[in-house]
């Protein structure tokens, strides 16, 4: 079944023999890295193996919320809500953005006392974010009929078109003079004296003296090649487009049984608000002992599944020369089957709540493969051991509302500006310098 349809952004014909900076991954965080770059005057090369925002940034729900972060991610998930609303004016081009607000149901009294309790991160931002009983709630939203304690509600939390998104930011970098080069994989990177010193593509090598890793699911696998252990896996979402269907919900709402948020076009998006399939694959065993405790803290919400996945995970190989095809050129669009099980669960679900979604109309299935770290959050971060060379990635289902921010920090780290953000959270080192990883359950 095919992914979303995503605008189409034509890749340059000709490689750029050196820039400043080579962006590995047309995804939103990719993307947006080179936009910052550029928008300071280097010059950039955004290379993606496939097409610009065809995995995980078009497939995920498009939300942009602060709501329920992971607490180590609300800074820069702050600075987000402050660029998303710029973007339009900025890339000259609609992304769909709205602020809509986001809901966050709570089905018993402890799920509202947990809530609630969150709200405590906020308390050094000035946005408007608060708990709403059960009446307030139903007067915020006609036609519900969910049996709750409350919600809490994010009034500046909004939403975005992914298939819009990427490509308006890279477009909008190619504007600034990035090169946009796409079905154009980065085999590997070449140091002199142990630095950057350039990167090899399929279709030659570019010159430069530093490199920013943004290759969602791929990560891992590129990083291994490189001699770097970067534990990640993927989950595995499945999401519903509906035709357009007028009387749902306009802020998006999430719930233990679905997940829905209104579309562009008047559909909705509709998901499984709580449970992600994990294939198991031979990663599953090289980063066992990184993910036990996110295993034990999350196990209610994972479905871990052997089958096929992992006998075409095992025929990928970890090593390769740079004078050889490399795994990317296999596969230039990471697109699993979605689970049909899951998709008309939260569908039912989300018609028992709201009964005019009896009259929706699928218009379309797909499903994306997330990026999960061992404490999901992401790393965005320097390597040390190969100067020049910079990791963006494991946004672990957090990364497109953050996207805009999170490739402002990544610029700042290249470029040595003060960073946005305090970057420590996020260091790569974490999952080496013998630090606790530390798991913050429900984010």
């Amino acid at each position: 079944m095919p992914g979303p349809f995503v605008v189409p952004v034509h890749g340059d014909l000709e490689l750029p023999k050196k820039v400043d900076v080579v962006v590995i991954g047309g995804g939103i965080i990719g993307a947006s890295t080179a936009l910052e770059l550029a928008d300071q005057g280097l010059k950039v090369a955004l290379c993606e193996k496939g097409g610009i925002g065809h995995e995980q940034s078009s497939r995920n729900w498009g939300w942009v919320r602060i709501t329920r972060r992971d607490p180590r991610e609300i800074p820069l998930m702050a600075e987000a809500l402050r660029i998303w609303p710029t973007l339009a004016e900025r890339t000259g081009r609609d992304l769909g953005y709205t602020r809509s607000g986001i809901a966050f149901a709570c089905a018993t009294k402890k799920d509202f006392e947990d809530h609630e309790r969150w709200l405590e991160h906020l308390k050094d931002y000035q946005f408007d974010s608060k708990m709403l009983s059960a009446k307030e709630f139903n007067e915020k939203t006609p036609g519900m009929k969910m049996n709750i304690e409350g919600a809490l509600y994010t009034s500046v939390d909004g939403r975005a078109e992914p298939q819009k998104s990427a490509p308006a930011i890279a477009e909008a970098a190619r504007d600034r003079g990035a090169h946009i080069l796409t079905e154009c994989a980065v085999r590997g990177i070449e140091t002199a004296g142990g630095k950057v010193c350039g990167v090899v593509t399929e279709r030659g090598e570019i010159a430069c003296e530093q490199v920013v890793l943004a290759g969602g699911a791929w990560s891992s696998l590129f990083a291994r090649n490189t001699g770097l252990r970067l534990p990640q896996l993927k989950v595995k979402n499945s999401v519903i487009r509906t035709k357009p269907l007028e009387g749902g919900p306009e802020h998006a709402i999430w719930s233990e049984g679905f997940s829905v948020r209104k579309r562009e076009d008047g559909g909705y998006t509709i998901a499984d608000g709580f449970r992600n399939i994990v294939d198991i694959v031979p990663d599953s065993f090289r980063y066992m002992r990184d993910f036990l405790p996110a295993l034990g803290a999350e196990w209610k919400a994972l479905m871990l599944r052997f089958g096929g996945r992992f006998y075409d995970e095992a025929r990928i190989p970890n090593k390769w020369s740079l004078d050889e095809a490399s795994p990317f050129e296999y596969n230039r669009v990471l697109d699993p089957k979605p689970s049909f099980t899951l998709q008309d669960k939260a569908l039912a679900n989300l018609r028992k709540a709201f009964p005019v979604f009896e009259k929706a109309e699928i218009a379309q299935r797909w499903a994306g493969a997330i990026d999960v770290t061992p404490d999901a959050i992401p790393v965005i971060s320097p390597i040390d051991d190969i100067p020049g060379f910079y990791i963006a990635t494991g946004f672990s289902g957090h990364g497109f509302g953050i996207g805009p921010a999170a490739g402002r920090l990544a610029a700042d780290l290249v470029t040595g500006r003060a960073p946005i953000v305090d970057p420590t959270p996020f260091r790569f080192s974490r999952f080496s310098d013998g630090s606790k990883i530390e798991i913050i359950s429900g984010y």
